[in-house]
């Protein structure tokens, strides 16, 4: 299996740009693929003011982070992919989205490279099938925002190879990450335990059992959690969540993954969050 020099990127959002810079700081040179210029132009502004806040906090200078902009090209073109000894997807959360790009993939990178996906949820062995080399197709999940965030979940299905497992392994250390092994599962090992602590903290709410504030302060004073639950379901975002839920709960048929009433409606209501400007708390001004 070919080391990992050249790094491609499907989907230049919020998880997509993250990954691309931390390739980059870590001194892959990365392809950053975008299937239209407003999304791709904003992923790298985005990378870009990331970068400057780097500078700004000490943990880069000036030619750092110029040298770790410099290492990414954004493209529209998925031929400009062709040299990449590892792809990362991460587009939009749809199986049929993914299968399509993963067919186009597969046929036009050389055959020892690597395939992975960054979904939360989706079954990675149901993608690999759209390819010829399942054995070097994983999930690759990381944790928003990616340049911040430790844990990477390195997801092995039925098909994956021990090669594909110990070179993700190696390739998320060199990022300064750090990997942990998970099955091929909805969910995989953090939203497994953690959907179901969101979901309850909505019933709790829903039921009317304590104030918004007073579930966050418990949770953060009580358990010395960071966020709490209501306010981390705003920075997922809500959408984000009920999706994850209604997938886990089709698979596990867990009445604890269900997503509850409030969610729904929120989610139709088109209150998703911080990045929609309300959710459980209002973010506008």
């Amino acid at each position: 299996m070919a080391e990992i020099h050249n790094v491609g990127v499907c989907g230049a959002g919020l998880m997509g740009n993250g990954i691309a810079q931390t390739c980059a700081i870590a001194g892959f040179r990365v392809a950053l693929m975008e299937v239209a210029d407003a999304p791709l132009q904003k992923g790298m502004g985005s990378i870009g003011k990331s970068l400057d806040k780097f500078v700004e906090k000490q943990k880069l200078s000036q030619a750092e982070r110029d040298a770790a902009y410099g290492r990414i090209t954004a493209t529209r073109a998925l031929a400009d992919l062709k040299a990449c000894d590892l792809v990362i997807e991460a587009i939009v959360e749809n199986v049929d989205a993914k299968l399509a790009l993963f067919k186009q993939l597969d046929e036009l990178l050389a055959p020892e490279a690597i395939l992975c996906s960054n979904t939360s949820s989706l079954c990675i062995i149901q993608i690999a099938a759209a390819t010829k080399r399942p054995d070097r197709v994983a999930g690759l999940h990381f944790f928003n925002p990616v340049p911040i965030m430790k844990l990477v979940e390195v997801v092995q299905t039925i098909a994956t190879s021990a090669q594909t497992i110990d070179a993700l392994y190696d390739f998320a250390r060199r990022l300064g990450k750090e990997p942990i092994l998970a099955k091929d599962t909805p969910g995989f090992i953090v939203n497994r335990l953690l959907v179901p602590y969101l979901l309850y903290a909505i019933r709790v709410y829903e039921e009317g059992l304590a104030s918004r504030e007073d579930i966050d302060k418990g949770m953060k004073l009580g358990c010395g959690y960071p966020m709490g639950p209501l306010e981390l379901l705003d920075f997922v975002g809500l959408d984000t969540t009920y999706y994850i839920a209604q997938i886990m709960f089709d698979e596990f048929k867990d009445p604890m993954m269900a997503p509850p009433t409030l969610l729904k409606r929120m989610v139709l209501a088109g209150q998703y969050g911080r990045k929609s400007g309300k959710g459980f708390y209002d973010y506008n001004g």
